[in-house]
Formats: C-alpha cells, structure tokens, sequence
C-alpha cells in the first residue's frame, strides 16, 4: 500500500468523529502512515473540492458500521449511488493530485 493509500485509509478511520474535509486534512495528519503536512493538506483540499460535508458524515458512518457502506455501495437508489461515486471520486482524485 502507498503512502497515499495509507493516509486516505487513516483518514477515513479518523473521521467519524470529524464533519468537514479539512477533518480529513487533520487526520491524516494525526495518522502513523508517515505522511507528510503537504500530502496531507493536498488530500484536505482534494476533499473540500470533492465531497460535500453530508457525505463527509455518511461515509465517516461507514467505518463504524462497515456493512452500511456494503449497502450503499450495492444499492440502486439514486442517492447511495451519488454517494459511492463520490466517495470513488475523491479517491481517483487524491491518489492522481497528491503523488508524485
């Protein structure tokens, strides 16, 4: 796993007690992975642009109930849908944005 994974997959684990994506900034920042302040602010900004805070807490649910997001993620609604290509999306673009 890449140093980029490792902070993305922190801050997830981090965020539920977080409700914006500067939170994601924060906890990456607090992680183990070894990240740097500039991969971290990268991934916050990444976030602030990608996902609004409502997905921000429902995806920061998902660590504490990991079959919510199996649902989300296997859902045909509409809205579970938007959320997990959201979620998709933030990660394409951190992992494209942040390394190098």
């Amino acid at each position: 796993m890449n140093r980029l994974s490792l902070a993305v997959c922190a801050a997830f684990f981090v965020l539920p007690t977080m409700a914006s994506a500067n939170a994601i900034e924060r906890a990456c920042n607090a992680s183990d992975g070894g990240s740097s302040r500039a991969l971290c602010s990268c991934i916050g900004g990444v976030a602030d642009a990608t996902l609004s805070r409502g997905q921000i807490r429902e995806g920061a649910r998902w660590f504490d109930d990991p079959q919510r997001a199996q649902d989300v993620r296997q859902s045909d609604r509409r809205r579970d849908e938007e959320m997990w290509q959201a979620w998709r999306q933030f990660s394409t673009l951190a992992e494209q944005r942040c390394t190098g």
